[in-house]
């Protein structure tokens, strides 16, 4: 378990083995997209057959996505971000998936 830069503030060890880690499979599922894609439209052209049809496809997304979970930057990346998140939403009360909404013009 990491150390926490003196100005960085206390992660729990839920934020650091589940909530980081969660944030990185998403944003590496962004950064690898393109075989996410080819991986996904190949198991809808083959069906039951997906398994051995698409095991290229399932190979390299793998490779992508086992290189994002491995590289101590991506995780110093979202775990940054996280600690953004987390401090925006210990000042305002709102939480980051709801601050893109907008807010209604008229009451």
């Amino acid at each position: 378990m990491e150390t926490p830069k003196a100005e960085e503030p206390f992660l729990r060890h839920v934020e650091i083995d589940v909530l980081i880690p969660k944030m990185m499979r998403e944003k590496a599922k962004e950064r690898c997209a393109e075989k996410v894609t080819a991986f996904n439209q190949c198991c809808k052209e083959t069906g039951f057959l997906m398994v051995v049809k698409c095991q290229d496809q399932n190979a390299a997304l793998k490779e992508c996505l086992t290189m994002h979970y491995r590289d101590p930057a991506f995780f110093e990346e979202c775990k940054q971000e996280y600690i953004k998140e987390k401090l925006e939403f210990q000042r305002t009360g709102v939480a980051a998936k709801n601050r893109s909404q907008k807010l209604p013009t008229s009451m």
